[in-house]
């Protein structure tokens, strides 16, 4: 099943059904009066979170949605019948934005969560409505009021954890495939992953977390270079970034700052984001080599930096305790926000 993160939908909620102009005629009723009914409620639309999807593909075929339209009303002052809501589902981690595609509508971070984004018009009065003292036979009636109707644009944005960035060949996908379930493609060319993947990690039987991988960034990502930075946004919403870097590679210390920088640039608070930093491929370096890279990586990132390689584990044990620790501390912090 393909990606996607981004659709562009038409949603347009139920107009209101129409009052009618009737009279009671019976026999033996001398005097019946008006009795025509009111028009029924038109239909809304509602985006409901549900944790069983994982992407937008289903909106690519499918981006108009309309509600019915609400009952007209009927003589014996019966109300027309109100339209069945149309309730669209999307994964956790929806943002509904506005045809600007700058304006948040709504968040659907949480499963089950729902929001009404258009309410269906409210049924016109029927003539019954208008009976006074001084109009005994009116014969005004209203028709119903319209919904709304917008475009509205997305975007997915994965729940996880934990968020790996880096450089293309990092070493990325193969972290991700040694400490999950996961089985992103590997291969030792640069964007060999070219959509986000996410895995589980689970420690033992009450600590687990998930981790997210992205494609890897490169320099300029922020203004559209290789893949662009359009897929940071799916670990916006982790508690803590694992940043590897290739140590094979060499210059280590302008890797990281490239990386930095693209942060910096694209926004979101990536940049002010708890950074766990480690130096990947350990496995293909010599034991000095290790050690230069890893005393200069830390002196220019004022950080501990762990020596790991994700081919054989090296290191990848105390990585996940260090990982599994943060997010348990940031869980409690959220709750004790939320309290």
């Amino acid at each position: 099943m393909k990606f996607l993160d981004q659709a562009k939908i038409y949603v347009r909620s139920g107009d209101g059904g129409d009052g009618v102009t009737a009279f009671r005629r019976e026999k033996y009723i001398e005097f019946g009066g008006p009795d025509g009914g009111n028009g029924g409620r038109g239909g809304d639309i509602i985006f409901e979170a549900v944790p069983n999807l994982n992407t937008l593909i289903d909106f690519r075929y499918t981006q108009h949605f309309r509600a019915r339209k609400g009952g007209n009303g009927a003589g014996s002052d019966r109300t027309g019948a109100a339209s069945p809501p149309v309730i669209i589902k999307v994964p956790i981690g929806t943002q509904i934005m506005d045809d600007d595609r700058e304006t948040l509508l709504a968040d659907l971070d949480v499963a089950g969560k729902r929001v009404t984004l258009c309410r269906g018009g409210d049924g016109g009065f029927g003539n019954a409505n208008y009976k006074s003292s001084t109009n005994r036979a009116p014969r005004r009636s209203d028709k119903g009021w319209p919904g709304e109707e917008r475009w509205v644009w997305l975007r997915l944005k994965l729940i996880a954890d934990v968020g790996l960035v880096g450089m293309p060949n990092a070493g990325k996908s193969t972290f991700l495939s040694v400490v999950s379930a996961a089985r992103p493609k590997i291969a030792d060319y640069p964007f060999t992953t070219l959509h986000p993947q996410l895995g589980v990690v689970r420690l033992s039987m009450t600590e687990e977390f998930v981790v997210a991988d992205i494609p890897g960034l490169i320099e300029g990502a922020h203004e559209g270079t290789g893949l662009g930075d359009r897929f940071l946004g799916h670990v916006e919403r982790c508690a803590v970034l694992l940043h590897l870097v290739d140590g094979a590679a060499g210059n280590v210390v302008d890797t990281w700052r490239t990386i930095r920088h693209e942060l910096a640039a694209y926004g979101g608070g990536l940049a002010e984001k708890p950074e766990i930093i480690a130096l990947n491929k350990s496995d293909a370096m010599t034991p000095r080599e290790a050690s230069a890279r890893r005393a200069a990586l830390q002196k220019a990132s004022g950080a501990p930096v762990l020596l790991i390689s994700a081919a054989t584990r090296q290191g990848v044990p105390e990585l996940l305790r260090l990982l599994q620790n943060t997010v348990t501390a940031a869980r409690r912090d959220d709750a004790e926000a939320q309290s």
